[in-house]
């Protein structure tokens, strides 16, 4: 599954590239407000559920870096990201116990969080999280003039087959 995503991923990319950075950073009333920040929030959630799946202790939420302020621009983000979802891919790969629940603090300026799943659960957290912010990206995308479309599961993996 996560492979679909990072090839639905590197189409969306294909489209982001096509943005000048107003377009990228362009205000809009819905979700994360800019495909910059659609695209971000999409990053950091990988960052953050990765690191629950593999049990490490996340550092205070003022301290991670994959935020819109620190990856101003879109090159910035898919250096980042690019190395990410490798180890992404590799921590997937690696999970056996999926039945396990972990725990994981979440560090807020005025609280701390304990969090609490199966790594099966954080798992499909991951990829229904991009899911779900992919399509605001491609809404604002197509706002912008860009034919953003047809990212759909089945007709990323030819598993369908065309009637006559």
């Amino acid at each position: 599954m996560y492979e679909v995503l990072s090839e639905a991923r590197q189409k969306l990319f294909d489209w982001v590239r096509l943005l000048s950075h107003d377009q990228y950073t362009r205000a809009f009333p819905f979700g994360r407000r800019s495909v910059r920040g659609s695209l971000a929030e999409i990053a950091l959630g990988e960052w953050f559920l990765s690191m629950w799946l593999r049990e490490e202790r996340l550092p205070p939420l003022v301290e991670w870096s994959i935020t819109e302020e620190r990856l101003p621009t879109f090159a910035d983000l898919e250096r980042v990201w690019s190395v990410q979802s490798q180890q992404t891919c590799a921590t997937l790969a690696g999970t056996t116990d999926w039945n396990r629940t972990v725990a994981c603090r979440l560090i807020r300026p005025t609280q701390t969080v304990l969090l609490t799943a199966t790594k099966a659960d954080v798992a499909t957290q991951l990829l229904m999280h991009e899911v779900h912010h992919r399509a605001q990206a491609m809404a604002m995308l197509r706002q912008l003039g860009v034919q953003a479309q047809n990212l759909d599961y089945i007709s990323l993996t030819g598993t369908s087959n065309p009637v006559d």
